[in-house]
């Protein structure tokens, strides 16, 4: 669902245990409340599971990182979880410069971060196992955009960069 001020969310794979979720564009102090009131909408759904695709999210503020924190807070008491998965250099940085990255599981693809659930309770994608939900399409392996970091430790190296102005296909 677009939502003003640069930011959009997009559901592309649920079942009744989980979401996978693209979230482009800038999470910040602008976006915020809009965040919130979205994500809110797939937890009414019963969501407890949460994979958030960042490959195009292009900054995250304190604030922003304030929403990916309570959401993980929120979904943990619901026994699930909160995944980013793809997540860009600019926005891994914020991850380990606040120490967030120790709280935040972050993967280099939605299919391994899916792999970390129990079977019945992934929706359905691509390369993830099957899923009891329906998956509606990847841009992983098309090589768009890179991986993101896996792991606690704070990416380097060439591998870690981003095509500027790359666009999914």
């Amino acid at each position: 669902m677009p939502l003003p001020d640069g930011l959009e969310m997009t559901a592309l794979a649920s079942c009744e245990a989980g979401a996978v979720l693209r979230i482009s564009g800038e999470l910040d102090h602008c976006t915020e409340q809009l965040f919130r009131t979205s994500i809110g909408t797939f937890l009414d759904r019963g969501h407890r599971h949460v994979v958030l695709d960042c490959a195009t999210l292009t900054f995250c503020d304190s604030r922003g990182l304030n929403c990916l924190l309570s959401l993980q807070w929120l979904l943990e008491r619901r026994q699930g979880r909160l995944m980013l998965a793809r997540v860009r250099h600019n926005v891994a940085r914020v991850l380990h410069l606040t120490g967030s990255g120790e709280l935040l599981r972050t993967y280099p693809t939605v299919s391994q971060a899916l792999g970390t659930l129990p079977r019945e309770e992934r929706p359905g994608w691509p390369g993830a196992g099957s899923g009891v939900g329906s998956g509606v399409g990847s841009l992983e392996g098309r090589g768009a955009y890179p991986s993101g970091p896996s792991g606690r430790a704070y990416p380097s190296g060439p591998g870690y960069g981003y095509r500027s102005g790359a666009e999914p296909a």
